[in-house]
């Protein structure tokens, strides 16, 4: 674990006093809402169709233009909610770790539908929500055995275990909220000119939306042929 997600952890339960709605109940809620969209934002399988279509029924380009769209707006996120400096960071982290939480969702929602999965089969939710917490944090909670396995071995279950849901939810959102106030807490220090803050969060959320993608397209492999 680095450094900065080290200093999250610690900061973590600060940030859920900040927003109380980042629960286990927040993670399923922002999950519905990725796969089945909100605001300007489309369902993620409809959105993904669409990519299908334009790269003339590749599945694997479909899945590469799905993470880089979903990366832009990772970084877009990142920059409007780093913008005001350490002063804002009481409001912003929590609308950072929703913004995030909704994105990395719908990309990793967005491949696994191209690659065969029902999105709304809850096995498949449980292997999308732990895909976002990146392959370093799977194969250590899998070795503690804080989850039982990786996202193919979840979505490919004979059955659904409902007892690991809550387990999985709690998870990630503690993931999401260390990230973000251990990204805050460290690209703060020495920063004098809010903008630079803005690029910083630009770059971060953008390149860990990349890695979950990549981990998401290497793990997620495909359930039927299109």
């Amino acid at each position: 674990m680095g450094v900065k997600q080290r200093v999250g952890r610690q900061l973590a339960p600060r940030v859920t006093r900040l927003a109380p709605g980042l629960t286990a109940q927040f993670v399923r809620e922002a999950l519905d809402r990725a796969i089945h969209g909100v605001g300007p934002l489309p369902p993620a399988a409809q959105a993904a169709d669409k990519q299908l279509a334009e790269q003339k029924g590749d599945v694997d380009k479909a899945v590469r233009e799905v993470i880089e769209n979903h990366v832009r707006y990772a970084g877009a996120q990142g920059f409007l909610t780093n913008l005001g400096g350490l002063v804002t960071a009481a409001l912003t982290i929590p609308a950072n770790i929703t913004g995030l939480a909704m994105i990395q969702c719908r990309m990793v929602a967005g491949i696994a539908h191209l690659r065969g999965y029902d999105l709304e089969d809850p096995r498949v939710r449980n292997a999308i929500l732990v895909s976002i917490l990146g392959e370093d944090a799977v194969n250590a909670l899998v070795k503690r055995r804080k989850i039982p396995a990786p996202p193919m071995a979840l979505a490919t279950a004979p059955q659904h275990d409902p007892s690991i849901n809550d387990t999985i939810s709690v998870e990630v959102a503690t993931d999401l909220i260390s990230r973000v106030a251990g990204k805050r807490l460290a690209t703060t220090v020495g920063r004098r000119v809010p903008v630079v803050g803005g690029l910083v969060g630009l770059g971060a959320d953008g390149y860990v939306t990349w890695r979950i993608g990549r981990y998401a397209d290497r793990e997620l492999l495909p359930r039927a042929v299109r």
